[in-house]
């Protein structure tokens, strides 16, 4: 953590400034960061509204062995979260960066180019992709929102059956989803011979999507930080990820409510 800190932080007005320097609009999260305009936050010792420290670690550990260049790639980056932090943290210690993004919901895409360039980064340092993350191409469902930064959990909807395809064509019609892209793994690594960050967070389809791809990821990521949704879900990635000889650095449990 301190050793990615930016010293003698100063305020933006309009904006949350954390420590590493990253600037956020608290627009972006109505409710939850009214009236922080203007403020610079501590380090997450040992969490903050957004995240908490185990992830904070993990995500400056793929810094740590990055080499002259820091590639990380974002699956369902929202505002571009783990972007602008690893992207900033990895830019302290004189890394070049390419940053790549892919979010399903429009607005959350526009707040990531907003937050992007507020945090310096040019536009040949980032690709933001707005689809969904899969292992393979085709077309998936996407719910939209009214105002965005209201809803961070939305999911898509992939291999539908004909009744639900049906069904989607009149949710698409009635305006209250949109039909986008699904981006493959393969698309986001073509270019590169290494990501030194996968960071995966699509509400529930980690597994799915890790499966799918995994020789090409056992091919070029170097480090991987997965938001999982349930124990169901972890111990399918521990059981391919393990299997396959990657090692698990750092867990922090899925937590499981019951009624």
């Amino acid at each position: 953590m301190h050793r990615y800190a930016a010293p003698d932080l100063k305020p933006m007005a309009g904006h949350l400034t954390n420590f590493l320097g990253v600037r956020i609009n608290p627009e972006f999260f109505p409710g939850l960061l009214n009236g922080r305009a203007g403020e610079v936050e501590g380090a997450p010792l040992p969490a903050n509204w957004h995240a908490d420290i185990a992830e904070w670690g993990a995500a400056f550990r793929a810094v740590d062995l990055s080499r002259e260049t820091f590639t990380m790639i974002e699956l369902g980056c929202g505002w571009g979260c783990w972007m602008n932090n690893t992207g900033v943290a990895a830019r302290r210690v004189s890394r070049k960066v390419h940053l790549i993004g892919v979010e399903g919901d429009e607005g959350h895409i526009e707040f990531a180019k907003e937050s992007l360039a507020t945090n310096g980064f040019g536009p040949d340092e980032f690709d933001l992709h707005h689809g969904i993350a899969a292992a393979n191409a085709g077309i998936a469902l996407f719910p939209k929102q009214e105002q965005a930064g209201m809803k961070w959990g939305l999911e898509p909807v992939f291999g539908a059956t004909e009744e639900q395809q049906r069904q989607q064509r009149e949710a698409v019609k009635a305006g209250s989803h949109d039909a986008l892209p699904m981006v493959p793994m393969s698309q986001l690594v073509a270019d590169h011979a290494r990501v030194d960050l996968l960071h995966i967070d699509i509400q529930g389809g980690e597994a799915d999507l890790v499966e799918g791809c995994l020789p090409l990821l056992n091919e070029k990521i170097a480090y991987m930080l997965i938001g999982t949704h349930s124990k169901q879900i972890e111990g399918r990635l521990y059981d391919r990820l393990l299997g396959v000889g990657w090692r698990l650095e750092l867990e922090r449990a899925a937590h499981t409510g019951t009624h």
